[in-house]
């Protein structure tokens, strides 16, 4: 168990709301970040992400809260939106976005690779992957994956989820044919008969599985939550901004829980899916109630999927791995939480400043 505290050291009805492709992250870049210049330095802009598979971003950023709860510090709030934990990553890393949402196993791998990120807090345990086949198809086992092709997106929790139940099926990544793909155009492939499974992602897996797509392999310790990340000049610069961040966090958890059928509408309208897929999602395959500092649990799930960034190739050794886990958690802010009573407006989400991009 590491130390509790790291050092020092579209929607469907809003069609401008788009993801950040590459173009727009360099764009972002010089301006992204400004105010992160010392401790002393007043930050202007928060920039956060806000994604699908983080339904507590969407409830915040649909109220308003976050820029209710800054107007004090005057501080504005630029949303980007994320569409996959590998995106939210290049973005922390880029200096693009001061708090992003990531999978565990993602949060890990970036830190080991060399980004200075932390993970401040945990936004729900999710069963949010599995395997995923086409109805009808005659592959009814992982083992029977063997010479298959999957689409996954590399560096998330659904492409470490596929790596990890190969291993326990006697296999690995290289006896199948991985193709590297964004989560919402691995749906695409399966249904277009590209490949023969996909590791998916909620919601879009619960819109496959909806349309017939079948899950052919479920496993919710093979998922390792989802967490919020903070870049370390962030944490250690703007630590009132911080605290509010986490604070607001929490605000929209216990709505979240309070408000399941809420949550459900809310990421039914960002995801573009009928209300009884979110329904299944938020009710079935979301869970609000874990403890918001980050802990044993999710040191254990990261700690799993850790062999296999080396396996892969994208660190270069286990100790690299291994540094990275005791030096992640910034757990400060999660343990100070205490719940913003902001109000919000009803037209929030239509007043925000979101990153637009031009398709």
């Amino acid at each position: 168990m590491p130390s509790t505290s790291a050092s020092r050291s579209p929607r469907s009805r809003r069609t401008s709301v788009k993801a950040v492709s590459a173009a727009a992250a360099v764009a972002l870049l010089a301006t992204a970040c400004g105010g992160d210049g010392g401790e002393d330095e007043q930050l202007e802009t928060l920039n956060i992400d806000f994604a699908t598979y983080n339904p507590l971003s969407l409830i915040i950023l649909e109220n308003g809260w976050l820029e209710e709860e800054l107007e004090e510090l005057d501080v504005d709030v630029q949303w980007v939106q994320s569409q996959g934990s590998n995106r939210a990553n290049e973005n922390l890393r880029a200096g693009n976005i001061h708090v992003g949402s990531t999978a565990g196993s993602a949060a890990l791998l970036n830190r080991a690779v060399g980004a200075d990120t932390h993970t401040i807090m945990i936004e729900n345990q999710p069963e949010w992957s599995a395997l995923v086949t086409q109805e009808g198809s005659d592959i009814e086992s992982v083992e029977d994956l063997e010479g298959a092709s999957i689409a996954a997106t590399l560096a998330t929790d659904p492409y470490f989820f596929m790596a990890r139940a190969l291993q326990e099926a006697g296999l690995s990544v290289d006896d199948v044919e991985v193709q590297a793909l964004q989560h919402a155009d691995g749906r695409q492939a399966l249904e277009n008969g590209d490949v023969d499974a996909w590791a998916g992602l909620d919601p879009i897996m619960a819109g496959a599985e909806a349309e017939g797509a079948e899950l052919l392999y479920r496993n919710v310790d093979f998922n390792t939550y989802s967490v919020i990340n903070a870049t370390g000049d962030f944490v250690e610069n703007h630590p009132d901004v911080a605290q509010i961040v986490v604070n607001v966090y929490e605000q929209a958890r216990e709505w979240a829980n309070e408000n399941p059928e809420g949550t459900a509408e809310i990421l039914a309208e960002y995801a573009g899916i009928e209300l009884e897929i979110a329904e299944a999602v938020i009710t079935e395959r979301t869970n609000f109630e874990v403890d918001p500092v980050p802990g044993n649990d999710v040191y254990a799930a990261m700690e799993a999927a850790g062999p296999f960034f080396v396996e892969n190739g994208d660190v270069d050794s286990q100790d690299a791995v291994d540094e990275a886990l005791e030096s992640l958690f910034y757990t400060e802010f999660a343990e100070n939480r205490e719940a913003t009573d902001a109000e919000g407006t009803e037209n929030a989400a239509d007043e925000a400043d979101i990153e637009e991009v031009e398709e």
